[in-house]
């Protein structure tokens, strides 16, 4: 070939290094894009027909110049950045966030920028929405996938149907006979206790303990007969339960009786407006006899006062959800008014045997080609995938002083480029001139 195809030669430089300078602009332009991965330009050079000589088997090969052979993003991990959003996720590890748009196409993420749309979705600032392990209604993570909804705005209340307690019964008390038209002056210690009805509502109940003979204590559960029917009232109280706790010559609990109820059909508690024979199992701890424990972890009946240590329940009221917090697992709990939590769901990660052949739309999304590999999804923080943490975000990778030190090497590049074309300009006029 003549001397012109030095102008096609530098000509493929300079066309690829303004190809590189243009992907280390982008990468500069996203330096503080949340989930950004830079780029990187691949070169490749070009050769062209065999001109001949270099031996008997060798020919010489005249290079033509440069070509960009592909744009190769690096998905090293970015720089984690504490936010005041709990919505805001960053994956430590592999995997990405999945996300849908409108009309169920998939896309993948880094960027954990999410928030909540009015339906309850958890959405991208583009309206996508994030994926994961769907939850039933007790809070039982499922393996289906779907869209994950904080709709779940409250927790209705749920029933009594325990309660438990520990303590000492002072043992020097005098046996006496319970009534209940003076519980106070006929037992010998009493607690409130706050039960919730079938439809969460909550009532007060107060438990007088009192001591019928050596070793034995009867308690008797007595409530507002404003709430409550009982066959056994007396002015504003009315006895709604009653029991039988033994204790051996050591003070330890050593049987516990039936508990007796005292609505019409002996069945239960029968709260106003609510389900009728609600029963409540009262745990005074794992008597000797009865249950064949220690009769050490509940009620003792000892020397020095009459005291209350520990007392629960199992019911609560309705609640509204007022919070929401997401563990390193991706498991999002939902923290309700009434002082429970239930799990929402579990937020899903992707991964990609070869992430690299993802396909960059903008938006931080990428979707899936045929040389990423089919996407596998799971937990985060299970098998190989990474770890995720809220009020977190994961800032872009981009290092600003490598991107500087490209685009000068890119710069001299181009210049050189532009020299040869004008060097080569400069012999052609020359050759021209031979003729003068």
């Amino acid at each position: 070939m003549g001397i012109t195809s030095a102008f096609f030669t530098a000509t493929s430089g300079i066309n690829s290094t303004s190809r590189a300078l243009s992907e280390i602009g982008n990468n500069l332009a996203n330096a503080q894009t949340i989930g950004y991965k830079s780029r990187s330009v691949i070169f490749g050079d070009l050769f062209g027909a065999t001109i001949g000589g270099g031996g008997t088997t060798n020919g010489l090969v005249e290079g033509r110049g440069v070509r960009v052979m592909g744009i190769d993003p690096s998905f090293t991990q970015g720089s984690l950045q504490t936010t005041s959003n709990a919505l805001d996720l960053a994956i430590d590890g592999d995997g990405f966030f999945w996300v849908k748009d409108s009309n169920g196409n998939d896309f993948y993420t880094r960027a954990g920028q999410f928030g909540i749309d009015s339906s309850g979705n958890i959405v991208t600032p583009a309206d996508m929405k994030l994926q994961g392990f769907q939850a039933n209604s007790s809070g039982t993570i499922l393996g289906t996938t779907g869209d994950l909804i904080l709709t779940t705005t409250q927790e209705s209340g749920s029933a009594t149907t325990s309660a438990s307690m520990s303590g000492n019964l002072k043992a020097s008390e005098t046996a006496t006979t319970f009534a209940i038209s003076d519980p106070v002056g006929t037992s010998h210690f009493s607690t409130g206790l706050r039960v919730f009805d079938s439809l969460g509502v909550g009532h007060d109940l107060t438990i007088y303990f009192t001591k019928t003979a050596a070793n034995t204590w009867q308690y008797n559960v007595v409530a507002s007969t404003s709430e409550v029917s009982s066959t056994s009232t007396s002015g504003t109280n009315a006895l709604v339960a009653r029991g039988t706790l033994g204790f051996t010559t050591a003070g330890l609990l050593d049987t516990e009786s039936s508990v007796t109820y005292f609505n019409s059909g002996g069945t239960g508690i029968d709260f106003t407006g609510a389900a009728t024979g609600q029963t409540i199992a009262f745990d005074f701890g794992t008597s000797i006899t009865t249950d064949g424990g220690s009769g050490t972890d509940g009620m003792l009946q000892q020397g020095g006062d009459s005291v209350l240590l520990t007392l629960s329940q199992n019911g609560f009221a309705n609640g509204t959800l007022v919070g929401t917090t997401i563990g390193e697992n991706g498991v999002i709990t939902g923290r309700f008014s009434n002082g429970t939590t239930r799990n929402l769901g579990q937020v899903a990660l992707v991964r990609f045997s070869n992430p690299d052949g993802l396909q960059p739309v903008g938006r931080n999304l990428f979707i899936q080609t045929a040389d990423s590999g089919t996407p596998l999804s799971g937990a985060p923080s299970s098998g190989s995938f990474g770890k995720v943490f809220a009020n977190t975000l994961e800032t872009s990778n981009v290092d600003l002083g490598d991107e500087l030190v490209n685009m000068i090497t890119m710069q001299r590049g181009f210049q050189a480029n532009a020299r040869i074309i004008t060097t080569t300009d400069t012999l052609l006029g020359e050759l021209v001139n031979l003729s003068r």
